[in-house]
């Protein structure tokens, strides 16, 4: 190994945070405030909370996850309905609007997770203790109820507060392993009795979802975002999360749950914040895009055409379409806050193919979760709402801009973590994808370790999709620089 200058990875994320306009470090009166907080005890049939606590909730997390935001629990009802209620931490009995914690968690907006040091959003008393879903803990939640249809179709069926315990903090990987048959019963659900009955049922309700979705238009996009391992400080390699079975899960039960809170929402008549995708105003770039592959979309945005002009490239060609989904999630353009007026027609969510949606099932992590939970806690308790439409229009543009400013430090620190890892590689050769190529310069994904890097050298003429071979030249972790020369093209 090559004798290099140290690189501090968690100052460079600390200096990003700093310059997307994040505080990064809580101030003293928040975690004063923090400290006061006493853990509180809610008994059955206080005021409107319910005891729900004998069921069998769990949860499917990664693995090192300690800001737990929901559980699930599943049973089947009449007429081959499956009942899904979606527990979600009660973070607002704790943090109070306009306190100093509260704002804080609205300047942030956001948890910021990068791999290398994650900036919760609340101090970690709250958000990986005394709010946080954990298994064996007495926790008072909101609690999201809708009935899966045998179509693939959901009913809302409401919203309350409630007693819930988590019996089982479950892994996305050894519970997707395990539904695929590639991998053994997780070991909590063979021990707890039920468990594996309750997963499964899950598992069925989610695929009748996901079903009617696609036939819905729902897009198949599978971008790739390596996540470094980090091992007593150093880089050790960059690994891609894939999607299995188990986050289909919780992907399919929280689109349902966000659609009934914005029914709940919507049947009491106070303005809300919705999550939207509009159609894309680039449809033209999207149509060219598929024309590349030799395929005709119509004139005019359809989400149906384009869902299936997706899946059959990832069936032809697996290897490239991560970069095809990547041109097309830029084409679609961001996700949006929105304030929706009561009554007015919802802007809806194209990539999902979904009409009514919202961001309520994540409070530890996301900000505008702890204000939807207070709109509907307002109206389970027939209070005024907490938030003028001001507000809400306000905070839908603010919180906007942190999602954004977060995924560029995400972005940016993948980067930095992959100029660390590929530093001993100078003058090294990969295998690699043309990702991006126009006057702005070319781009390279490296297909083993998946890192990103800029051609300087050799770009003439290659073109996006060609695979070629390269030559690292140059890594900068500080700017999150890597630059490579092309020296040959593969079939």
């Amino acid at each position: 190994m090559k004798n290099h200058r140290y690189v501090d990875l968690k100052a460079i994320a600390w200096h990003a945070m700093e310059k997307y306009g994040f505080t990064p470090r809580f101030p003293t009166p928040v975690i004063r405030e923090v400290n006061a907080i006493h853990e509180r005890t809610f008994p059955a049939g206080q005021n409107d909370t319910g005891d729900l606590r004998t069921l069998l909730w769990s949860s499917i997390d990664n693995h090192d996850s300690m800001d737990l935001d929901q559980l699930e629990f599943c049973e089947r009802g009449q007429d081959k309905e499956i009942r899904v209620r979606v527990a979600i931490a009660d973070v607002d009995v704790y943090i109070k609007k306009e306190s100093q914690t509260d704002q804080h968690a609205a300047h942030n907006g956001t948890s910021v997770y990068t791999g290398i040091e994650t900036f919760p959003m609340l101090p970690e008393r709250l958000s990986y203790g005394i709010t946080s879903l954990l298994p064996g803990q007495d926790r008072i939640a909101v609690v999201i109820e809708y009935a899966v249809l045998p179509d693939g179709g959901f009913r809302p069926l409401g919203v309350e507060r409630a007693l819930v315990c988590n019996k089982a903090k479950l892994v996305y990987e050894e519970v997707g392993e395990w539904l695929e048959g590639t991998g053994p019963i997780p070991r909590l659900v063979q021990e707890i009795p039920g468990l594996e009955e309750q997963i499964h049922l899950q598992n069925e309700a989610s695929q009748l979802l996901r079903k009617q979705r696609r036939e819905l238009g729902a897009l198949e996009l599978d971008t790739i975002e390596a996540e470094a391992i980090v091992e007593e400080g150093l880089v050790t390699d960059l690994v891609v999360r894939r999607q299995n079975m188990a986050r289909c899960v919780i992907e399919e039960f929280m689109v349902a749950a966000n659609g009934t809170m914005v029914s709940s929402l919507g049947n009491a008549g106070i303005a809300m914040i919705q999550r939207v995708v509009r159609t894309p105003r680039n449809w033209g770039g999207i149509v060219m895009t598929a024309a590349a592959y030799c395929e005709n979309l119509p004139s005019q945005p359809d989400a149906k055409a384009l869902a299936g002009f997706l899946i059959r490239q990832k069936e032809a060609d697996p290897e490239r379409f991560p970069d095809l989904s990547l041109t097309v999630v830029k084409l679609l353009g961001p996700g949006e806050y929105m304030m929706l007026e009561p009554g007015a027609p919802p802007t809806g969510h194209f990539a999902l193919a979904v009409i009514d949606y919202t961001h309520a099932t994540a409070p530890n992590r996301r900000y505008v979760d702890v204000i939807n939970q207070r709109l509907v806690k307002s109206v389970l308790e027939r209070g005024k709402s907490p938030y003028t439409p001001e507000e809400l229009i306000e905070q839908s543009a603010w919180l906007t801009d942190r999602e954004k400013a977060a995924k560029k430090v995400q972005r940016f620190m993948r980067k930095a973590a992959a100029a660390v890892l590929l530093r001993d590689r100078i003058g090294g050769t990969f295998d690699a994808l043309v990702t991006g190529a126009s006057d702005k310069g070319t781009y390279v994904r490296v297909i083993s370790p998946p890192a990103e890097g800029r051609v300087v050298q050799g770009e003439q003429g290659l073109r996006v999709g060609q695979k070629v071979t390269v030559r690292l030249v140059h890594v900068d972790p500080y700017n999150g620089h890597i630059d490579f020369e092309c020296i040959g093209s593969l079939k």
